[in-house]
Parts: structure tokens; sequence; C-alpha cells
């Protein structure tokens, strides 16, 4: 009985073929959207928990305002691990980070830079889990020089894993040995390094400065710890042990430095949720947005509602077409139980065959998806095995569902009123697909909304005159390995034919290389009269090479030895500073973290502000010092044949450092890669719009033949009255344009709430403008009439004859 039952729903589905390929298709194009996305959602929510404590572990924050300004850290002071251990009963054990720009790592006569390195505590182990192959966890990181390397990096430098007891040339001259050989970090991991360092050899580590947050600390809390009481116990901890420098300091208490509108707070945030939650000043990797995880899920389940509803309302739909059908049947002995399980039988067998087609579709496109998204996601023979149970439970959810209607309502009719066509007649009622189409479509015009705003504001980012000239700017890195040639080394780079200036700093717009300090305008320490601000050093050609305006005053100049005692601010520092006369005003930036003495500066010049940061913040104070630093040489070149003047550039690095590695980036690259997750996002929003689109096309494809098939008739007596085919046309194009009109009065202020919440995280953006919601809305009739004038025509010039001939 079973076998007939697939049998005639085999029969009926080939029978019908253009009803099923519709119903296969947008079925199976939202299912391997869902698919997909579920698949980018479920890696996303998997970051870190691969560690076996996971639940236990905790990363402190700081949060400073003081001098005017506030700054949320990922990092904090040195001494916090030790104090937390020593104090706080809860604490089993802690461990540091300290990130330090990376290493040359010497691979026979070459210097290789790897920017993955950091220095760790000796408790890394204890803390997470990073199973190692060879050595002792235990005592791995205890001695100074010593490292712990990953199984890919012990095959790059050794040809092969177990090394322990090899050395490492880091910088030249640092010989690390090798203690221990760890599986390569997973990849749902908010770090990723290669190389970590013993922090016993760094002296900064030892640091009992509370005021200078320079370490990624993570704590691990007893499986008996309370976390919310550990937490509240933070301030009272962080006042005894800091209270006595702040009084040295400043001369403040904690309560008068606090009643002044200043604070400085210790926070923690679980492990699990750095990489979602978390987007602080020094986060040890790019990290996610919970965000878009929201979005990206609300968008799947929007996809599937609307392959589903297509689905269902075909379904429907089709069903009085077979009321006949139901009427020969009843009259030649088939029960009602029989009729329910053959249309639930073929709903389900369309709705298997559409998932597996889904899951198929998802492995082929699986590469594509992960190239858009930036992501490594793969379908393992356990994934698919795990998911069939799913595809199963699916199916047969669904098809019940769809259905549940021909099944059991055609079912309970008498076949004589099913066969003199009475049921035709109560068919023809278009609520519930009025219903569904403003549904599908709202959707539609939502997410084409959503993607001309995101559109517009990637392209407002990319045309915005942020102060400075990123075009043709060229970063060489790691420079500090030419030490006392860097001067030389950078005159000659200036004297080549397709250079037109270069400046020597590792301080650039949107390098994330930032140095926090304080200055105070009196030699006398007065927290009232300070200001927070970035403090970068630069030589004399930074804002000619960078193409810096000057709203006041000068630059450094080469010929003015007292620059050395001189600083360029920026306007929002002045403003903020509130002189009365900036320019030869001096201001008093501490000599170390203790602040034991200050030096005096004389501000000469004003530069106008330019976005150093990302275009989500406002512009902070920025100072400017006159001092070498070797983090990078940016050079401006000219823009014909870029290609030759690189090679000569890497000429001049070999003839300098022939040893070295010869690594560099452009500025406008490091720029487009501050925004790669919107520019990622902007790239699947396009995508999702026009499969939700098309989905929404294919079920009013079908829907409008079957509304066609209904007037046939009708169409066929309009003709022979003498109706036109463009009367014709727009009569049946109406109905359906009107539920696409309601879906975007609906769907218009819906986009615009919520696209202006996702604009307000920009401090510099383009308000959404009015095209963009009449091109929506135009994009969403043209393409519902477009879809319905198809059948519409078809019907409107066939032979009337034919449509009447069975009268």
């Amino acid at each position: 009985m079973i076998k007939n039952y697939f049998k005639t729903a085999y029969r009926s589905l080939k029978k019908n073929k253009g009803f099923t390929i519709i119903n296969l298709l947008g079925l199976a194009l939202g299912l391997t959207i869902f698919m997909l996305i579920s698949l980018y959602v479920y890696d996303e929510l998997r970051y870190d928990r691969y560690n076996e404590k996971a639940g236990r572990i905790y990363r402190f924050n700081s949060d400073l305002k003081f001098g005017g300004n506030t700054g949320s850290y990922a990092v904090s002071p040195a001494p916090l691990a030790a104090a937390v251990r020593a104090d706080l009963p809860e604490v089993e054990s802690t461990v540091r980070f300290r990130m330090w720009g990376g290493a040359q790592v010497k691979k026979g006569n070459m210097n290789i830079h790897e920017h993955a390195v950091v220095f760790a505590d000796s408790t890394l182990f204890k803390v997470f889990t990073l199973p190692m192959l060879y050595g002792n966890p235990a005592t791995a990181l205890k001695e100074p020089n010593t490292v712990v390397i990953t199984e890919k990096m012990a095959g790059k430098y050794f040809g092969k894993v177990n090394v322990v007891g090899q050395t490492l040339t880091l910088n030249n001259n640092e010989l690390y040995k090798v203690t221990g050989v760890i599986k390569d970090v997973p990849r749902q991991s908010h770090f990723d390094f290669d190389f970590y360092l013993s922090m016993s050899g760094f002296e900064d580590s030892r640091n009992e400065s509370w005021f200078s947050n320079n370490y990624n600390t993570y704590v691990l809390l007893k499986k008996t710890a309370d976390v919310k009481q550990f937490e509240a116990k933070l301030p009272e901890f962080l006042r005894k042990q800091a209270g006595s420098q702040l009084q040295s300091i400043l001369h403040l208490t904690f309560d008068k430095f606090e009643q002044a509108g200043n604070y400085f707070k210790l926070t923690l945030i679980p492990l699990t949720d750095i990489h979602l939650k978390s987007s602080r000043v020094a986060e040890l990797s790019a990290n996610g947005s919970m965000e878009y995880v929201y979005i990206f899920s609300a968008i799947a389940v929007f996809i599937l509602l609307i392959a589903c509803v297509n689905f269902m309302n075909l379904s429907t739909a089709r069903s009085s077409n077979r009321a006949r059908e139901v009427g020969v049947r009843k009259v030649l002995g088939s029960s009602r139980n029989n009729l329910i399980i053959q249309y639930l039988t073929e709903s389900v067998l369309i709705t298997f065959i559409g998932a597996v087609i889904a899951l198929i579709g998802a492995r082929l496109l699986l590469p594509l998806f992960n190239q858009l998204a930036g992501k490594e996601m793969v379908i393992t023979p356990q994934l698919l095995i795990g998911a069939l149970p799913l595809v199963m439970a699916f199916s047969i959810v669904l098809g019940c569902l769809a259905g549940a209607y021909p099944a059991l309502f055609l079912s309970g009719f008498k076949p004589v009123q099913v066969l003199k066509g009475k049921l035709a007649v109560g068919m023809k009622g278009g609520t519930l697909r009025n219903f569904l189409v403003v549904f599908q479509f709202a959707i539609s015009v939502f997410l084409i909304i959503g993607t001309l705003v995101i559109y517009n504001q990637l392209q407002y980012i990319q045309n915005r005159n942020l102060g400075y000239n990123r075009d043709q700017v060229m970063i060489v890195q790691n420079v500090w390995m030419l030490d006392k040639q860097l001067p030389s080394f950078k005159q000659e780079i200036k004297q080549l034919p397709g250079v037109n200036n270069a400046t020597l700093t590792g301080y650039v717009p949107m390098s994330g290389y930032g140095n926090s300090t304080t200055v105070f305008k009196d030699p006398v320490i007065d927290e009232k009269r300070s200001m927070m601000t970035q403090k970068w050093m630069v030589d004399e050609d930074y804002v000619n090479t960078l193409g810096i305006k000057m709203a006041a005053g000068r630059f450094f100049s080469k010929d003015m030895p007292t620059d050395s005692s001189a600083v360029v601010i920026n306007e929002a520092a002045a403003k903020m500073l509130n002189f009365d006369k900036p320019l030869n005003s001096m201001i008093y930036s501490p000599q170390d973290d203790m602040v034991t003495s200050v030096k005096g500066y004389r501000i000469i010049g004003i530069m106008k502000d330019f976005n150093f940061t990302s275009l989500r913040e406002n512009i902070s104070p920025l100072v400017l010092i006159l001092e070498q630093d070797g983090g990078g040489l940016c050079i401006r070149t000219q823009t014909k044949n870029i290609s030759a003047t690189i090679a000569q550039i890497e000429n001049v690095w070999k003839k300098f450092s022939p040893n070295q590695e010869f690594s560099y980036s452009f500025m406008d690259e490091n720029f487009d890669s501050f925004y790669r997750a919107e520019q990622r996002t902007g790239k699947l929003f396009i995508i999702f719009t026009i499969m939700a689109i098309l989905i929404a096309c294919l079920g009013l494809f079908g829907l409008t033949a079957y509304s066609t098939e209904q007037r046939i008739k009708e169409i066929g007596i309009r003709k022979i009255l003498g109706a036109h085919v463009s009367g014709i046309v727009g009569m049946l194009s109406k109905d359906f344009l009107k539920p696409v009109l309601v879906a975007i009065l609906i769907a218009v202020p819906l986009a615009w709430y919520f696209m202006q919440k996702w604009l307000q995280g920009f401090a510099y953006r383009q308000d959404i403008q009015w095209w963009v919601v009449a091109l929506a809305a135009l994009t969403a009739i043209i393409i519902a009439f477009v879809t319905t004038s198809f059948q519409a025509v078809k019907a409107a010039l066939a032979n009337p004859v034919k449509s009447l001939r069975s009268e």
C-alpha cells in the first residue's frame, strides 16, 4: 500500500511538471540559503568553546575616563594578574598576553617576519586548552628566552614536529629555546598565535604601574566561584591596589578622583563573548559582531519563511484543480483516510526532494560562500549524517503543513458536490493568498532598502575626505631592523624617480598602532587641567607625505633644533586644551608610568583634524612629537609605473638589508581592511536580497499561473466581447500589484528604523536618501509586474475558442 502511495505521488508530480519545478526550485533555493547562513551563525557562535574550561574563563577589561576623554580597553595593568591571585580566593589561575608587533625569525640566511608572536605567562596551559604534542606544559614557559610554537611553525622552520630543544633566532640576535610544540590553534579562537615567548624574560611584565594598560589578562575562576560576587569585589580591590599610586601621581584619593567626574574600572567579559561582543582598543584580533549574527539569522529565517510560504501557497492553490480527482476517487471507493495519506505523501515527497537538493546545493556553494564571508567552513561527513534526521523531520513537518489543507479539507467533501464544481466557486477567495504575497514582498523590499543603505554607506566611507591622502602611499614594514642605517635608507628612497616623499614612522592612520597618554597644561600635575590623548612619534616629512593640512602655525623642520622640544597638535586637541592662544603655549607630558617627572613641549602648529581611526569613532585629540620611530617607512609614490617603483624600492632594501624579508602594504588597502566586515555584509546582503526576490517571484509566478487558469473562460469571453490584450493584462496584474503596494507601505518604515540604528554605529555616516526608498519600491513593483505580466500576456493572446470549447 505504501508503495502505491509513492507511485501515485510520483505520477501526479510528473504530470504537473511546471508546478513541481517551481515548487522544488523555490523550496530548494530557500533551504540552501538557510543552510549556508546557519553554518555561518554556528561557526560564529563556536568561538573559543574548544577550551575545556571556557565557562570559567574571563578577560579583564579596563574602562577609563580622565582628562576629558574616555577609553574602553581590552588590556589591563601588568600587576593585575598576580594581585588577583593573591587577594581574591575565587581565582584558580591567571594568564597574561603582551603583543609586541611580531618578530623577525631566522630561517637559513633569511629573516622572515612573523606577525603571530606574543609574550605569555607560564600559566598559559592551565587556563587555555592548547594540547601540547611535545614538551611539558607545566614548565615550558617558566624560564626566560624559551618559546612554545605550533606544529605548523615547527614544520616551517625545522621540517619536523618534534623540535623540543632546538633554538630559534629572533630579531637577529635573540636566541630562544623551543620547549614545547602545540597543535595549531583552532580557527574558532579570538587569538591565533604561532609563537608564545616566555613572559619571564620580558622586563616590562614586572612593571608595577596600575595606570599603564598593556596586558590582555585572563582569569580562571574556581568551579565554586560566583562570578557576580567576584566582579562586585573588583572596585574595592582596585582602590586598595591602585589608591596609593593615584595619590602619589595626582595627589587625589579615589573618592575625589571620581567626584571630579573621572573613573577607572575593571570589568569582566566571558571568554565565549569576546569574539562577538567585544570591540575594544587592543583586541588580540579583529572580532566579529553579534549584530551581524542577528541580522543574518533574521535573513535566514525570512528567506526560509518565503520559501515555505510559497510551497504551502502553491500546494493549496493547486489543490482546487484536483477537486474532481477527489470526487472520482471517492466514487470509486477510496476512503477519506486513503486520500489524506495520499496528499500528505505527495507533499512530504516533494519537500524531501527539495531538502536533498538544498543539501547538495549548500555543499557545492560553500567554497564561494566562504570566500564572500571570509570563512573556512566545511561540511564534513559527520555533519551530513547529523543533518539527515533534521532534513527528515523538516520534510515531514513542512510536508504535513503544506498538505494539510488538500488532505483534510478536500477529502471531506461529498463526491456529488465536488463533481458538480461547487467547490471551485469557494476557492477563488484570495485573502490568504494576498496576505502571503504581502508577507513575501515586504521582506524583499526590506532587504532591497537594507542593501542600498549599506552600499551607500560603504561608498561614503570610500569617498569621504578623511583629512589625509591615502592613495599611492606604500608602507615598508620592519625598517627598525636597519637600526642606524634608517636615515640613509630613507634618503636613498626619496631620491628614486618614482617617489615623491617619504616619512619614517609606524604611526599612521588606520594602523592600529596607538600610544595613549595624558598631557597637562601645567608642570604641576592637576587632573582638572589635563587631557588624555594619542601621542605619536613622527619625523619632519610626515604631513607632506600623507597630505595633511595645517590649520595654524608650522610643522617640524630639520633646520630647527629646538623642535625636539616642540609638539604639533590637531584641532580636537586644541579645542580640548582651550588655550586662549594655543600657538607657543606649553604642555607637559609624563616621562614614565609613575609620573615621577614631566617634560615641557611648546605647541608650534595645529593640524586640521583627520580621521586616524575608524569612521565609527569621532576624531580624538592627537599630539605629534619629533622623534625617530622605526615602525615603518611611508612612501608617497607616483601613479605611473607603480610596479617598477616597487621593484626599485625592493632593490634599495636588499642593498641595506640583504637577508631581511621585504614586506610592504598600501595605505588604501589597510583602510579597506578596517571595513572588511561591512564590505562582506554588503555583498552577502545583495546576494540574499536577489535570492529572496527570486523565491518570491517564483511563488508569484505560480500563483499568477493558477489565477489565470481559474479565469481562462472569463478571459475568453472578454476577448470575444472586444477586450484588448492590454486591458486583460492590466486586469490580471492589478490583483497582484495591490498586495505588493501594501508590502511596500509595511516594509519602508521598518527598514528605515532598523537601518537608521545600524548607521548610528558610525560617527560619520550618509543619511538614508529618499531615492533609496523610491528605488526599492519601484524595483519591487517592476519585478512583480514583469512576473505577473508573463502569464497575463500568455493568457490574453490565447485563442478564446480553445478555452470555451468545453462549455
